[in-house]
């Protein structure tokens, strides 16, 4: 049986690519770098008090990095630093082990579950998230 990782819901959301683009009035920038595939993720993130007020990102990277992105262009503005410590973790497990996709609007997630069995292209869906951790270390959330 062969395995498809690039499946519908993967490409729907690099598609979208929710949240693309540049913030004119950022307060941190961040670009992180996969070294192993080229991928690239810059994140844009603007404050609201200790959680995150407006989000943008480019990706030059694959469909996977691209589908991660849109998935936080959607869902973390409003977030704090905890909220998405815990998706990130959240979706490492997803792709390391059993576990289950996060509950509410991050079940989007479970849209990785594909690239479960395929080890070396996890860091290519994590990348956004790290890129994001980052960005809110570096602005102080």
């Amino acid at each position: 049986m062969v395995k498809t990782l690039y499946q519908n819901k993967i490409l729907d959301l690099a598609r979208d690519a929710v949240g693309g683009g540049q913030l004119e009035d950022k307060d941190v920038q961040v670009d992180v770098d996969n070294p192993l595939c080229g991928d690239r993720v810059s994140i844009d993130l603007r404050r609201d008090g200790d959680r995150i007020g407006a989000i943008a990102h480019r990706v030059r990277g694959c469909v996977l990095c691209h589908a991660s992105a849109s998935i936080l262009g959607a869902h973390a503005a409003g977030t704090s630093k905890p909220e998405i410590v815990d998706i990130h973790a959240s979706l490492k497990a997803l792709l390391e082990s059993d576990a289950k996709p996060p509950d509410g609007a991050w079940r989007e997630l479970e849209a990785f579950l594909p690239v479960r069995d395929f080890k070396s292209r996890h860091l290519c869906v994590l990348l956004p998230f790290i890129a994001l951790e980052q960005a809110m270390n570096e602005g102080g959330f």
